[in-house]
C-alpha cells in the first residue's frame, strides 16, 4: 500500500507531466507557420489508414527503399517535412502520389529536432489513425512481418486494447571501414549493413516518464567507451494509435502521456515489441557527418558529440570479433532483441 507521502508524490508528478504535454502541444502549434505546403494529398486519407510521419533533410538515397519497405508493410500514407534539402530530397517526394510534403528553412534543433513540426502534423491528420514515426534510416520490421502485414498487428494491438508498440533501434554496419562498402538507392541497406551488436546493451526504467533507456550497440562501445551514460538510447516507440492530445517528448523515445511509454512487461513476461533496423552508417556517413558536425543541428549539446563525428569523418571500422551477422527477425527474436510476446 503507497504511503501518504508517495501518493502525494505520484500526484505531483502527474500533474507536471500534463503540463508539460500542454506546453509541447502549444509549442508545435506556435511552429504551425514554419510548414510550407509542397503537396498535400491528405484527402487520399481513409479512415483506418495506417500512417507514416517523418522529417528528413538530404535523404534521397534512401528513401527509395524506405517507401518501399513499408509500402509492402502496409503503410497507406507518408507524411513527410522536408528542411531544406539539396539533393532532390523535395522533388523526389513530390512525384509519390501517396505522398503529402511540407517544407521549411527553419532550425532542425529549435524544432525539438523535427518533433514540433510532425506534432502539428499528427495533430491534425493522425487523430485516430495509427501512427508510425520514423527517421529516414530507419526501418521497422517485427515478428512475422514478412507475412503479416501492418494491419494485422494494429488490428491485434486493438483488440488487445493497447495503444503503443515499442522497438529497440538496432545500428547495422558493414564488416571494413564505412566507405567500402557500396549502395545504391533502392537497394535493401541491410545487404551493405549486414552486421550488429547483439548483447552489449544496459537498460533501465526512467522514473519520471517510465519509458525504457536503452543504450549500447557500436556507438555505445567505440565512440563512448570511456563515458557510456552519454551514448544514444536505443528504446523507442515509433507505432502509437495517435490522439491529437498525445506528444512526443523525445524523438519518439518517449512521449506523453507515459502510459504509452509502457511498451514492456514488468511481471516477468514479454510484450510483442519490434526493432528499428537502423542504416545510419551507409558508405555516406563519412561526408554527412562532416556537414552534420559544422550545422550543428542534430544534438542540444553538440560540443559532446565533435569527437564522435570526427571518429566517423575518420571512416570507422565499427567491426570486432563479437559482431553478428543479421539473417532475419527470427534471429532477432531468439536473441531477445524482439519479441513476438502473445501474438502468435
Amino acid at each position: 500500500m503507497q504511503s501518504t507521502c508517495d501518493i502525494h508524490k505520484t500526484a505531483v508528478m502527474a500533474y507536471r507531466l500534463r503540463w508539460k504535454r500542454r506546453r509541447l502541444l502549444i509549442r508545435a502549434f506556435r511552429k504551425r507557420r514554419q510548414l510550407k505546403i509542397v503537396h498535400d494529398r491528405t484527402q487520399m486519407i481513409t479512415a483506418g489508414a495506417i500512417l507514416c510521419f517523418s522529417t528528413v533533410r538530404n535523404e534521397a538515397i534512401r528513401l527509395p527503399y524506405f517507401l518501399e519497405h513499408h509500402r509492402k508493410l502496409g503503410v497507406d500514407h507518408f507524411l513527410f517535412v522536408d528542411n531544406n534539402s539539396t539533393d532532390g530530397t523535395a522533388n523526389y517526394l513530390s512525384q509519390q502520389p501517396d505522398v503529402s510534403l511540407w517544407s521549411t528553412p527553419n532550425s532542425y534543433r529549435l524544432s525539438r529536432f523535427g518533433v514540433d513540426w510532425l506534432t502539428v502534423l499528427q495533430a491534425r491528420h493522425g487523430h485516430g489513425h495509427w501512427c508510425l514515426t520514423l527517421d529516414a534510416d530507419e526501418i521497422l520490421i517485427y515478428p512475422f512481418h514478412d507475412t503479416r502485414p501492418l494491419a494485422a498487428l494494429t488490428e491485434w494491438l486493438d483488440m488487445k486494447g493497447i495503444a503503443s508498440f515499442g522497438a529497440l533501434m538496432l545500428d547495422m554496419y558493414p564488416k571494413g571501414r564505412l566507405s567500402q562498402k557500396p549502395y545504391a538507392p533502392g537497394d535493401n541497406p541491410t545487404v551493405a549493413l549486414d552486421w550488429f551488436d547483439s548483447g552489449n546493451y544496459m537498460i533501465q526504467k526512467k522514473n519520471d516518464l517510465e519509458n525504457l533507456w536503452i543504450q549500447g550497440g557500436p556507438r555505445a562501445r567505440l565512440f563512448f567507451a570511456d563515458k557510456p551514460r552519454r551514448a544514444p538510447t536505443m528504446g523507442k516507440v515509433p507505432l502509437v494509435k495517435w490522439d491529437r492530445r498525445y506528444a512526443y517528448v523525445s524523438s519518439t523515445h518517449s512521449l506523453l502521456p507515459r502510459r504509452l511509454n509502457h511498451v514492456y512487461d514488468e511481471s516477468g513476461g514479454e510484450c510483442t515489441s519490434g526493432v528499428l533496423l537502423h542504416t545510419k552508417f551507409l558508405n555516406t556517413i563519412t561526408a554527412k557527418s562532416a556537414e552534420e558536425k559544422q550545422r550543428r543541428e542534430h544534438f542540444a549539446n553538440s560540443d559532446l558529440y565533435e569527437e564522435y563525428y570526427d571518429r566517423l569523418v575518420d571512416d570507422p571500422n565499427l567491426w570486432c570479433a563479437t559482431s553478428s551477422r543479421y539473417t532475419g527477425w527470427r534471429q532477432l527474436e531468439a536473441l531477445g532483441l524482439m519479441s513476438r510476446g502473445t501474438w502468435l
